[in-house]
Formats: structure tokens, C-alpha cells, sequence
């Protein structure tokens, strides 16, 4: 009997550590190797138009009609809808008849200031011929006097005259002035395009009344689209302008559009901590994709200096340092590393804390710690090596 329960008790350890929770834990591993990698990075970004043109009245108004649907290419200079003009045309009008009346106001006071300047003159030779015949005692000074005061009744009235004449100038200058005034406001009825483009928003029906400055039609310039790309700031390293990248959008996953970086924007999102860039298309796709459509871009950077570099599957966090478990012989030593660039397939830099040759972990089919036990196998059940 007690040879069986020891037996028994042989066999339970061996099972237990075997296949128990003593049992070794089962690993795959790697050796570090000393290499380059070509880095790329990955970001999610937003179609957009780098040129929006947003047309609308410069007054308060009513949409009388509107001549073009969304998507509809439209040519530079052309009539996109009109505003109702209300009284402006009534206006116009009335004003058309103030500046004729203030051109013949202004012909009136000519004729008065030729007439008035007609009399001084006349008023002068008499006072000349007085004063002669004052001065050979044949008229007296009395008489002189009332031609000099006639003389200067005529000079007063001329001054008179030509001080009218220059009110009515000015007045057929402002009646002028308001009449263009209403003549431009009444142009600035009419919504033209300013460029060549496609119509992305039409924002009021006719019958809408809109405000000054309201936009009732937007056309964008489809030359000019690009994406709004968001990068992580940490993995950002080497990005500048002119880096190839690839384009895919929601709508045609399927299909990859080459691009490029074509500016890094000085400010970053300090919230979410990323990089902010615009990429453009090489070759603008047909059919155009939607404006604000989400976009994958990928982002191929220069290769960097060998280094080591692991599979980004072996790096763990253990007691809040990043790092990866070395094998030494047959026990384990966690080795807190500091992570560089990373490529598209799974590989990262390692700046410290590894040595090429050395073999690390890269799956696990349990937590371990510097104390487990384990077993290198060639690949875990579940995990595509």
C-alpha cells in the first residue's frame, strides 16, 4: 500500500509538472539582429479642398434664382443666381433723375455766373468813367460814389454766383456717387463665379432670405484637393515635405493613389498629440472622392542605420517600463529597452537596453516572470508564426 501511494504521488508530480500550472511554459523566441529598416508611418486623415470659394449678397436679401446644382462644373466669370433686387431699380432710376436735374442746376448757375460777371464789368468801366469826370469837376461825388458801390454790389454778386455753381457741381458729383454706389450694390445682386470649379454647396432656394455675408452657393477648385492627415507625434521622426506616400480611401479600399507630403503645419494637436501634414495626390482620382471622406495614408520614410531591431510582438510592459524578456541559458531576465523607428512589418529599433545576437521572447502562452519555468517550442497553437 504504501509503495502505490508513493507511486501515485510520483506520478501526480510528474503531471502536475508536466501539464500542471508548474508545468513549463511554452515559447517562442529570436535573435536580435543587427539591420536597417525602411520606417513608414500611418495616419488617418480627411479629404478637403485647399481652395473653398463661398459666394453670397454683401446686403440683406432674397434669392430670386440660383442657375447650378452640387457638382456642377462651372467656368470663371460665370452667372451662378441672382438676388431680388427689391427697389433698386427705383431707386436707380430716381437717382438717374437727380443727376439731370443736378446737371441743369449746374448749367443754370454757368449762365448766372456769365451774366453776374457780365454786370461787374460793365459796373467797373462805369465807375473807370466817373471817376474821369469827377476828376474834370462834370459830375459829383456822390455820383462816383453810387457806381463804386454798383461795382462792388456786381463783385459780390459774382462771388454769389460762382460759390453756386460750385454747390451745384458737387451736387451733381454726389448724385453721381450714390448712383454708382446703388449701381454696384445692384451688380453685387448678380453671384458670379470667380474661378473655374465644381459647385460643392448649394445653401439656399430661391425664395431664401439671407444676410450679408451668408454664402448661398460654394465652389471648390478640384486641382486643389488633398488630405488632412493626423500622425503620431512619437513616431513622427523624419517626416518632412516631398515623402512619397500611398492613399486609400473609404470608398475605394481597394484601390492604393500615390501621393506626397506637400507641408507640415507648424502647429500640432497638443490634445491627441499629433503631427498634423497635408498630402496631395500625384494623379487626382476619377471619380473625385467626396470632400470630408476618411482617407488611410501611409507615409514611406528614409531607411535609418542598422541597428538591432526585434518584432514589436516581443516588447512587453512590465511594472511600467517597456521592455522585452532575454534568454540566458535556461532562465529569463526582463531587459527595460528603448524603442526607435518602425517599419510597416512589425520590426522596431531598439536604441537601448539589447545587443544583437541575443535571443528574446516573442510569444508566451502565459504572463512569466524571472522565476518560470518554460519550454522554447517552434510556434504556440492560435498564433500564425
Amino acid at each position: 500500500m504504501i509503495g502505490f501511494l508513493v507511486t501515485l504521488l510520483a506520478v501526480f508530480v510528474f503531471v502536475g509538472l508536466r501539464s500542471g500550472p508548474l508545468a513549463p511554459i511554452p515559447i517562442t523566441v529570436s535573435t536580435v539582429e543587427n539591420r536597417s529598416i525602411s520606417p513608414a508611418l500611418f495616419g488617418v486623415g480627411t479629404v478637403q479642398a485647399r481652395y473653398t470659394y463661398k459666394i453670397g449678397p454683401t446686403a440683406v436679401g432674397r434669392v430670386k434664382s440660383v442657375f447650378v446644382q452640387v457638382g456642377s462644373p462651372v467656368k470663371a466669370g460665370q452667372l451662378l443666381g441672382e438676388m431680388d433686387p427689391i427697389d433698386l431699380d427705383d431707386r436707380i432710376g430716381a437717382l438717374d433723375a437727380a443727376l439731370l436735374r443736378a446737371q441743369s442746376t449746374a448749367l443754370v448757375a454757368e449762365a448766372q455766373v456769365q451774366e453776374v460777371s457780365a454786370r461787374k464789368r460793365f459796373a467797373e468801366a462805369q465807375l473807370q468813367r466817373y471817376e474821369k469826370l469827377w476828376a474834370d469837376s462834370v459830375v459829383s461825388k456822390e455820383a462816383v460814389e453810387i457806381k463804386r458801390q454798383e461795382q462792388q454790389i456786381a463783385e459780390a454778386g459774382l462771388h454769389a454766383a460762382r460759390a453756386n455753381l460750385e454747390a451745384s457741381r458737387h451736387e451733381h458729383l454726389r448724385t453721381r456717387a450714390e448712383r454708382n454706389g446703388l449701381t454696384q450694390q445692384r451688380h453685387n445682386l448678380r453671384l458670379i463665379a470667380p474661378v473655374a470649379g465644381l459647385v460643392s454647396l448649394r445653401a439656399a432656394d430661391p425664395g431664401t432670405t439671407v444676410i450679408a455675408g451668408q454664402s448661398v452657393i460654394e465652389i471648390i477648385d478640384p486641382i486643389s484637393l488633398w488630405i488632412h492627415v493626423r500622425f503620431d507625434q512619437l513616431r513622427a521622426a523624419g517626416l518632412k515635405e516631398g515623402l512619397p506616400a500611398q492613399i486609400v480611401s473609404r470608398s475605394s479600399s481597394e484601390k492604393s493613389i500615390p501621393g506626397r507630403i506637400a507641408r507640415i503645419e507648424l502647429l500640432a494637436d497638443a490634445v491627441t498629440e499629433e503631427s498634423l501634414a497635408k498630402v496631395v495626390f500625384a494623379t487626382l482620382p476619377n471619380p473625385l472622392p467626396p470632400i470630408g471622406e476618411l482617407a488611410e495614408v501611409t507615409v514611406a520614410l528614409p531607411p535609418t542605420a542598422a541597428r538591432p531591431v526585434i518584432s514589436n510582438a516581443s516588447v512587453q510592459q512590465r511594472h511600467g517600463q517597456l521592455g522585452v524578456w532575454v534568454v540566458t541559458e535556461d532562465r529569463l531576465r526582463f531587459a527595460p529597452v528603448k524603442l526607435g523607428a518602425t517599419d510597416l512589418d512589425g520590426r522596431v529599433q531598439i536604441l537601448e537596453g539589447l545587443k544583437s545576437g541575443e535571443r528574446i521572447v516573442v510569444h508566451s502562452q502565459r504572463p512569466l516572470e524571472t522565476h518560470s519555468r518554460f519550454s522554447v517550442v517552434n510556434r504556440l497553437p492560435g498564433i500564425t508564426p
